[in-house]
């Protein structure tokens, strides 16, 4: 069906969960889902289908950065027709009292990369979320009392820049909260392709303090943001 992933028609659900980490989606694939089976294993980025409660949902590894996740989420809508994608993963937070393991739902995205250039005609083009999705998200939180940051997001090509002491002064004027790899170009690609998308990441450090993750920390992050993911997928997708 495409270059990248091996699933056969019908294979890979209309819902879609991202995560950079192939192993994570295997991991959240055997312990939240029910008869998963896997329908990718092409370069490791693994790919599962299962049911959670009464809907099918994938869950998919794309790696790490804005090419890789491009690349997973063209054909993933082009191949397969999904029509619901949201990311689950990490970020940097750039504001002092956001604490390791914050759930933080990502209203917008600006970034460094020149992939949104080539995607949109407007060079200042900063994709944002689907409304549905994150009003959903929102509510969802408040009746479960999960609590999240909304807010924007910097997505960068670029993990490590020692060259740039002042690199996040101007998003953080923006009101840019965190940093992550990959959400521009999920929201970037799901304007121009009309699909509904979400970023839900887990504060896996904070760049301002220097605080980062212990291993409890971030197992108890990650599974609320994959519950509150979960939760919007059963009253939207």
């Amino acid at each position: 069906m495409s270059l990248h992933l091996e699933a056969k028609e019908g294979d890979i659900a209309p819902i879609v969960l991202i995560t950079g980490d192939p192993l994570r989606s295997k991991y959240h694939a055997e312990t939240i889902l029910s008869s998963p089976y896997c329908y990718n294993r092409i370069r490791g980025m693994f790919g599962y289908t299962g049911m959670y409660r009464d809907k099918n949902i994938s869950i998919q590894g794309t790696g790490i950065g804005i090419p890789s996740t491009a690349l997973y989420v063209h054909e993933l809508v082009h191949s397969y027709g999904v029509k619901c994608i949201i990311r689950v993963g990490t970020c940097g937070a750039i504001r002092k009292d956001i604490g390791i393991g914050q759930i933080i739902v990502a209203t917008g995205a600006q970034t460094d990369s020149n992939t949104s250039s080539l995607l949109s005609a407007d060079r200042h083009f900063m994709p944002t979320a689907s409304n549905t999705l994150l009003n959903k998200a929102i509510q969802v939180a408040h009746t479960d009392g999960i609590p999240i940051e909304a807010g924007k997001v910097f997505s960068t090509d670029l993990f490590y820049s020692e060259n740039d002491p002042d690199r996040w002064t101007d998003p953080m004027r923006d009101g840019v909260i965190a940093v992550d790899m990959e959400t521009s170009v999920l929201y970037t690609l799901a304007t121009k392709y009309q699909f509904q998308s979400l970023s839900i990441l887990t504060v896996s450090d904070n760049i301002i303090t220097g605080e980062t993750a212990n291993a409890e920390s971030r197992e108890k992050g990650t599974a609320a943001m994959i519950k509150l993911a979960l939760e919007i997928i059963r009253g939207t997708c």
